[in-house]
């Protein structure tokens, strides 16, 4: 295990709330997050379960209402790095060129390495993909 894997801050059920107006690491911060009953879509119209507007290095989020825990942790990691790595114009070079499933692998392993996505598991995500600052 390498030290990213010791560093396990897990909560067992993820609260929203506690994402709103989050300074994150990066200097980027999750304005307003919310869970929505309405069908969302990507920019090229197909069906997705969430959808990150990201003006500077504030970020809005809404999210497919309905998804397990485990899928609404993987879909607030896989959000907040792909945001990240596209509101800055020089992104950490592990990143910059991801694609959607490259977001969507690195999601799911920060899920695993770390549990539920959290404040500070989220801080961990970005640190670990190279993200820098406050």
């Amino acid at each position: 295990m390498d030290d990213w894997g010791k560093w396990r801050l897990n909560s067992i059920v993820i609260d929203l709330r506690q994402f709103k107006n989050l300074r994150l690491h990066g200097g980027f911060i999750i304005k307003d997050i919310g869970l929505t009953k309405a069908p969302i879509v990507d920019a090229i119209g197909r069906e997705a379960i969430a959808q990150t507007s990201a003006i500077a290095r504030e970020f809005r989020l809404f999210i497919q209402a309905g998804l397990s825990e485990a899928e609404l942790s993987i879909t607030l990691y896989h959000e907040i790095l792909e945001a990240a790595s596209v509101a800055i114009a020089n992104p950490p070079a592990r990143v910059m060129d991801f694609n959607e499933a490259d977001f969507e692998r690195a999601a799911r392993e920060a899920h695993d390495r770390w549990g539920n996505a959290s404040p500070a598991n989220l801080n961990l995500l970005l640190q670990f993909h190279g993200f820098r600052g406050q």
